[in-house]
């Protein structure tokens, strides 16, 4: 990030006008080109365990190869880099190494093949966040620490509406150009491996998940001054070294958002997503016969220039699994967000959030089957102008 800071405009600029430019190297009709971002987070959480404020952040590095032909075909390696503590390492739970891919684009879609992101999240649709990294619906930095093991509270059933059974394993993956509003994304995963595609089999755990293949369909039109997005999104794979009542893990769910402007300045949107598993908490290796888990997540935002404020609602279950002595797992959830953009280069929000767990047998780490959290916060982002 200090490479990039050096691209950033004169000292001397106003706030609104800072950016922070992507590194770049051009080389005859090939460019490396580096983006970044960094966030940090001021957090006053109130949870049995844990006293006093705390903070977290993350360091992203997104470097980018890529060539143009006349053709109209471009060609390109991507990557996304990370550290971050225990409390900001989102969904993929730590990877130093979360996306790295070969793609190629033509007129005829994209194909993608490496370490990245399936079908149902390409084409991902839900309600509007007012700072995505710190949502209530699969955010990147949660607020609550587990005193036990430092790291975050969310771990045992993450609220993530987009399916997003194939994580960051290795796949290829096609989307296709948009055509009267329809696009449509495929998705084959052979493995749970984090190399290229076929040469690592993941963990050798049992219920192992195998062969993801993954379909994602996203409509987009305009009614009137209306834009109105909806997605379906679905997921089917092989169980290996199953125990007794382990499965194939079914993930499918749903997504729509419609944004309305008032006028030039002021846009409202609402909009909302649901998915269903039968991967116990969306835990791909705890898939079980019985095993039914769903969530839902809805949120309204109202956007003037700069300003954007919004509220969400979400909540889910992870119904019991008796042959693994697996207990109901519910969450139930809000926030009410305030966000700021001081310049192209530099976002602000702040808000609060209430989060609460119950479970059907035994307890959770403060020796009670309820777990009732909030917390205020203070999120800071600083990102390139250009991702």
């Amino acid at each position: 990030m200090a490479v990039l800071l050096g691209t950033a405009l004169p000292a001397q600029a106003a706030l609104p006008d800072f950016a922070v430019a992507p590194w770049s190297l051009p080389v005859s009709s090939t460019e490396l080109r580096l983006n970044g971002e960094a966030s940090g987070a001021l957090l006053a959480p109130h949870q049995p365990g844990w006293r006093g404020a705390q903070a977290s952040g993350a360091l992203l590095l997104m470097p980018q190869l890529r060539r143009d032909y006349d053709s109209g075909l471009s060609l390109a390696l991507n990557g996304t880099f990370a550290a971050a503590d225990p409390l900001s390492r989102g969904r993929y739970d730590g990877d130093a190494i979360e996306l790295l891919s070969a793609s190629a684009r033509t007129g005829l879609g994209t194909l993608e093949i490496g370490i990245t992101d399936g079908a149902g999240d390409v084409l991902a649709v839900g309600g509007p966040k007012v700072d995505p990294k710190v949502s209530l619906d699969d955010p990147r930095t949660s607020f609550y620490r587990d005193p036990l093991t430092g790291r975050a509270v969310t771990k045992l059933f993450a609220l993530r509406t987009q399916v997003s059974a194939s994580s960051n394993y290795a796949k290829f993956v096609y989307t296709s150009p948009s055509l009267f509003g329809a696009q449509l994304a495929l998705s084959f995963t052979p493995t749970e491996g984090k190399q290229l595609p076929f040469l690592d089999a993941g963990p050798d755990v049992p219920g192992r998940q195998a062969a993801f293949w993954e379909a994602a369909l996203r409509y987009e039109t305009e009614f009137e001054n209306a834009t109105i997005a909806a997605t379906a999104a679905l997921s089917e794979s092989r169980g290996e070294h199953k125990l007794p009542g382990q499965q194939g893990t079914s993930d499918l769910g749903v997504g729509a958002r419609i944004d309305y402007p008032l006028n030039e300045e002021l846009r409202v949107s609402l909009g909302g997503s649901w998915r269903q598993s039968n991967a116990y908490a969306f835990n791909v290796h705890q898939s079980w016969q019985p095993s039914v888990t769903r969530a839902q997540h809805v949120s309204a935002a109202i956007t003037d220039g700069r300003w954007i404020a919004g509220m969400e609602y979400g909540n889910g279950v992870a119904k019991e699994v008796g042959i693994a002595a697996l207990p109901r797992l519910g969450l139930n959830g809000a926030q009410a967000s305030l966000g700021y953009r001081l310049s192209p280069s530099l976002n602000v929000s702040t808000g609060w959030q209430r989060l609460g767990y119950g479970r059907s047998s035994g307890t959770f780490f403060h020796g009670a089957p309820q777990l009732k959290m909030e917390a205020v916060y203070l999120h800071l982002n600083l990102h390139t102008s250009e991702q």
